[in-house]
């Protein structure tokens, strides 16, 4: 049961900041950007990418977000587990652009780490739900 809990704060979270920062880049993407750790904003054209960033966060935020009020618990691991791979190719991002090491390792490396050991405690919670043997079909007679 304190599994479960845990786990449940720790995924409530990741859907809160996740979902607050998708929609900062969203609705303010020139002050929003700076903190992602790279060492110029785009600009011009290039701004947009800012929002699609932004709408890419929100939309990973309601996936975890749906799992988690619906109670789709095992698959909310599983989630977990796959959109921290969104983070570290954030953190891969900002190292191959020679962006601050401090926000890739810090923010995004950091992040991505804690979605994983989430989606593993998940996985860790639900593996006995998942083990249960299904109940046969009924057989013809």
């Amino acid at each position: 049961m304190l599994l479960k809990k845990i786990n449940t704060v720790l995924a409530a979270a990741f859907i809160l900041f996740i979902l607050w920062f998708g929609t900062e880049f969203i609705l303010s993407p020139e002050t929003t950007a700076p903190g992602f750790g790279l060492p110029r904003r785009p600009s011009g054209d290039a701004g947009g990418f800012l929002i699609i960033k932004g709408i890419r966060d929100v939309v990973l935020a309601l996936v975890l977000g749906i799992l988690l009020i619906t109670g789709h618990r095992r698959a909310l691991g599983w989630a977990l587990l796959v959109e921290a791979l969104a983070a570290y190719g954030d953190m891969a991002t900002v190292l191959a652009h020679h962006g601050s090491l401090a926000t890739a390792l810090g923010v995004h490396g950091l992040t991505a780490t804690l979605m994983v050991v989430n989606g593993l405690l998940m996985m860790r919670e639900t593996r006995k739900v998942a083990a249960a043997p299904a109940t046969p079909a009924p057989q013809p007679t």
